[in-house]
């Protein structure tokens, strides 16, 4: 059950730190003997001796099978979330690189092209993130290629047609309810529309609300 899991857990982190603090005064002469540093730290002796002769934790055995450390992997977890949380879901090529970078800090080591699958199956906090359908509208506008030709094909209009800093202008438009209104229908809502607009250098159109209307009246 997951509440036991996490006891465990805490309890393995809680006795790899008494053991590290055994080791260091095993090391620097404040305790003597392994079987009074046990006894002081609450350790088995055997487990002590164990790491005082450099055999590795179990958990640590096996994140490295797993070719990245348990801190790295749980790095790692952190940054897919992160990304997740920001709207942008890294690629399994991504997920792959950053790995590859965490292994290049100690070593040329890779993981295999079947890494980050195994990853996700074992890591059911990110499973859901890695299941869910990509839409493909929304990857091509993420695709490096198809970006870098848009901003090319830009700056050539820009440097064909003479277009100053100045004339070009981002416009953006949202919808929002204006809440109840004094003389509508109890539950009915006005939606209205807000267009804004600033140039390159910084200059802005003022802003234009657009109310619901039941006639066109043209000016002027």
């Amino acid at each position: 059950m997951p509440p036991i899991r996490n006891k465990n857990k805490k309890d393995l982190a809680e006795q790899k730190g008494r053991i590290l603090l055994a080791i260091s005064d095993l090391q620097n002469g404040r305790i003597l003997r392994v079987a009074q540093a046990a006894r002081i730290y609450s350790i088995p002796r055997a487990t002590l001796q164990d790491r005082l002769n450099g055999t590795q934790q179990r958990s640590q055995v096996r994140a490295n099978s797993h070719k990245l450390t348990q801190c790295e992997e749980e790095l790692l977890v952190k940054w897919i979330l992160d990304l997740d949380k920001r709207g942008l879901p890294p690629r399994h090529s991504l997920v792959r690189e950053m790995a590859d970078y965490l292994l290049s800090q100690r070593g040329n080591q890779q993981v295999g092209e079947n890494w980050v699958y195994n990853l996700v199956k074992r890591r059911p906090e990110i499973e859901s993130k890695f299941s869910r359908k990509y839409n493909y509208e929304r990857a091509k506008c993420e695709d490096p290629k198809i970006i870098q030709e848009y901003f090319d094909r830009v700056r050539e209009v820009i440097s064909d047609y003479g277009i100053l800093p100045e004339d070009i202008y981002n416009f953006d438009e949202t919808g929002f309810a204006m809440g109840l209104c004094a003389t509508a229908k109890p539950g009915n809502r006005e939606w209205v529309t807000a267009i804004e607009a600033v140039n390159s250098i910084g200059w802005a159109l003022p802003s234009y609300i657009i109310f619901k209307a039941k006639k066109y009246t043209r000016l002027g």
